[in-house]
Parts: C-alpha cells; sequence; structure tokens
C-alpha cells in the first residue's frame, strides 16, 4: 500500500521512513530513525529523482507505482551515487526499460562501478547549467563536488523556484508522517539531529558547502528539497543560516563542552569540578562520558559549542582508548576554529595531556585556554586551585568573546 505526500501540484514525495537500521552508513546510531527521500515530477514529461536504500525498496516501489498513476518514468536524475539513495537505480532501469538516467560523468563511472557498464551505457551525461523541459518546468543541473561526494549534482525547477538539494540541508531521524518543516518545532525536535547529520556527513567539507550556498544565493529558492529529512518550504533562512554558520566554522553557543574518559571515576570527578566551577559563573555546560556516548554526538556539539574540555586519563602510555577515538575522529572531520582546554590523569606517568594536544594540533586556528591540568590518581586539594584556574580562564575567554 502506498504512502506519498504532495510537494505542491506537480512534485509527489515518494520516498519512505526506516526504523529498522541500527546504524546508518554502518557506523552513525539512528534511534529515531531515518527518511530516505525521492521525488517524482509528473508532467508532460515523468521525472523520478534519486532511488532509496535497499531497505525501503518495497515501500518505494509501491509509491512510485502509484504515484506514476499508470505512466512511466521518462527519467531518473541521480543526485547522489551513495547506495542509501541509488540502489533501486538498476531495478528502475529493468522496470523501465524506455527511462533515460542524468547524473554527471563522475556518477557515470559510479554506476559502472556499483552495477555494471550496460547500465552506465544507458546514462546521458549533463554538467552545471544544463536544462531540462519537462514541459511546463525547467530544470537546470548544478554542481556540488564533494558536497559531499566528487560526483554530487543538484537541480533547480526554475518553474516553481524549488532545489532539490542531494545530501544537503537533511537530517537523521524519521519523518513520522510529518514531511515539511514547518510540521514540526524543528528547533526544539530536530535541530540536534540536522546538526549531528551535517557535522558527522558533511562537516569536513566547509568549502565546498560554502561554494555552493554562494550559488544558491543567486537563485530564487522558495523550497528545499534535500535526502534526508524534511521538506523546506518557509523560513529556509533558518537551515541556510545554520548551514553558513556550521560551514564557516563558527559556534552556535557560547559555553563549554566536556568530554571525558574515565577508568576508575577520578577523571570524571575532576571534570564535574571543573563544570560546577564553570556553572557557577554563568557558563553552559554539555558533557560526555566518551565511553558510553558514541562519537558523533560528541563531534555534533564540538560543532556546536566554542569552548571544548578534553579530560583523560594515561593508558598504557597514551591517551585512553575511547578519548583517542574521539579525537581523532574530530580531526578527521577538520574543524576550526575552536578554543580548547586539557586536563590529564595518570597514576605514576601521566602523559596524556601533551598527546591529546598533538592529535589537535593539526587542526586550523585552535587555540589553548588556560594551563593544562595534571591529576594524579584522583583529586586532591593541591590539584583544586588548578581546576580553578581553568575554570576561570575558560570564563575569562568566553566573557572576552561576548564583549
Amino acid at each position: 500500500m502506498y504512502c506519498t505526500r504532495k510537494i505542491n501540484a506537480d512534485y509527489t514525495w515518494v520516498g519512505a521512513d526506516c526504523r529498522r537500521l541500527a546504524l546508518f552508513e554502518g557506523v552513525f546510531g539512528v534511534p529515531d530513525g531515518v527518511s530516505f527521500n525521492s521525488y517524482l515530477l509528473t508532467d508532460e514529461k515523468t521525472v523520478l529523482f534519486d532511488t532509496v536504500d535497499n531497505a525501503v525498496r518495497t515501500t518505494f516501489r509501491e509509491n512510485v507505482t502509484h504515484a506514476l498513476a499508470g505512466r512511466t518514468p521518462d527519467y531518473l536524475v541521480v543526485h547522489h551515487m551513495e547506495p542509501d539513495h541509488a540502489a533501486e537505480m538498476a531495478d528502475m532501469a529493468r522496470l523501465y526499460p524506455d527511462m533515460t538516467i542524468l547524473c554527471s560523468a563522475a556518477a557515470k563511472n559510479m554506476i559502472a562501478q556499483f552495477f555494471d557498464a550496460e547500465l552506465a551505457a544507458r546514462v546521458t551525461v549533463v554538467k552545471e547549467g544544463d536544462t531540462l523541459c519537462t514541459g511546463r518546468h525547467t530544470l537546470r543541473f548544478i554542481a556540488a563536488p564533494m558536497v559531499h561526494w566528487p560526483e554530487v549534482l543538484m537541480t533547480y525547477d526554475e518553474t516553481d523556484k524549488l532545489l532539490l538539494s542531494a545530501d544537503a540541508f537533511g537530517s537523521f531521524g524519521a519523518l513520522n508522517g510529518s514531511l515539511f518543516a514547518d510540521e514540526v518545532d524543528f528547533d526544539r525536535d530536530v535541530l540536534d539531529e540536522a546538526r549531528r547529520y551535517y557535522a558527522n556527513i558533511v562537516g569536513k567539507y566547509g568549502a565546498q558547502v560554502q561554494a555552493v550556498l554562494q550559488k544558491a544565493a543567486g537563485l530564487d529558492v522558495q523550497m528545499l528539497l534535500p535526502l534526508h529529512g524534511h521538506v523546506w518550504r518557509r523560513d529556509l533562512g533558518y537551515i541556510l543560516g545554520k548551514y553558513d554558520l556550521w560551514s564557516r566554522y563558527e559556534p552556535e553557543t557560547q559555553g563549554v563542552m566536556i568530554a571525558y574518559a574515565s577508568v576508575y571515576g577520578n577523571t570524571e570527578n575532576a571534570a564535574n569540578i571543573l563544570a560546577c566551577r564553570l556553572a557557577e559563573q554563568g557558563i553552559r555546560v554539555k558533557m560526555y562520558d566518551v565511553s558510553v556516548t558514541p562519537s558523533s554526538y560528541v563531534v555534533s556539539d564540538a560543532f556546536r559549542y566554542s569552548h571544548l574540555v578534553f579530560a583523560a586519563p594515561t593508558y598504557n602510555g597514551g591517551v585512553f582508548i575511547t578519548m583517542d577515538e574521539l579525537l581523532r575522529d574530530i580531526a578527521s572531520h577538520g574543524l576550526q576554529n575552536r578554543r580548547f582546554a586539557l586536563l590529564e590523569n595518570g597514576t605514576w606517568a601521566p602523559v596524556t595531556a601533551r598527546q591529546m594536544a598533538a592529535l589537535i594540533e593539526p587542526l586550523k586556528g585552535w587555540q589553548q585556554v588556560g594551563a593544562p591540568v595534571t591529576i594524579r590518581s584522583a583529586a586532591h586539594e593541591a590539584q583544586m586551585q588548578a581546576v580553578e584556574q581553568l575554570a576561570a580562564a575558560i570564563s575569562g575567554d568566553i566573557s572576552g568573546e561576548k564583549q
């Protein structure tokens, strides 16, 4: 049975929600599910924009069949070749042998890799600025390389003034029937998952996102249709503003994220004391035990907060395992322009602070605040003075940024 929603007179959402996948891309937890969006344009010619993940293939096929109402798709536009959007391409091509596949030259090569040369031979390559007239609608193709794969295209409908934006402006989380962003309290219920999606999926490619935003600024865009998450038909400046902020690596929140690892609770206790001292000075604080919380959530708030504290014990002469993994994850996403502070613990040879600093050192625009705090086994009065001094240094740095 079909489950579609009309976007406007000629566009229909034919995608599907999935709540059975525990991990998106095999690594990112999706406790609230995820949507795989596909869209159908019904005009003198019919155009299917992208397919879906194999996990929702049955729903997708039922939706497409219903929305076509006996017609066949004339075109399949491939914006992005990741299998969560392209897995059903070969089956659609078999079902509709006269359907023309449109994609970038790089995507054509990937089609041959994911599927076969025979399917790739059915491709018509389109590039930046090429147009397709479907009757009432004129579609213009926009290159969006490295947002977040090199083959990515976007499509701008010059008639309805909507932008099919591939993986940009998306979010984790199933739609739960609410296709449009204005049908939910986005800031309260979705923003954190939109940020987590951006930071972990697209976050490394800030310069490329900025290039796409500049292209979008030259268009009269009245609707955004991403491949995951909600469709934007109102208040587009909200999500465009978030992407501008995130892609410039500017923090949303003046405050402190404390990420800690602790074997027996002593490092955690020192981190909690630091959090108390900061909160007493009116500083907003968010804390994560990196051995409990998956790194995608911590990476997301590293993009959000202006100041980051990393606290970990020395373990086998190095950084404790989960903290080491987190810092490498943050470094791999190329986060820029953060203030940071360090807290280490060690019973006989604490070396974590300098090793954590070495993992952060390649990142652009990072500046250390205050001296590293060293705890030996457990925090005592002597270390409390150092913790308080670090809290004062961080608070003063934040107050200085607010002026």
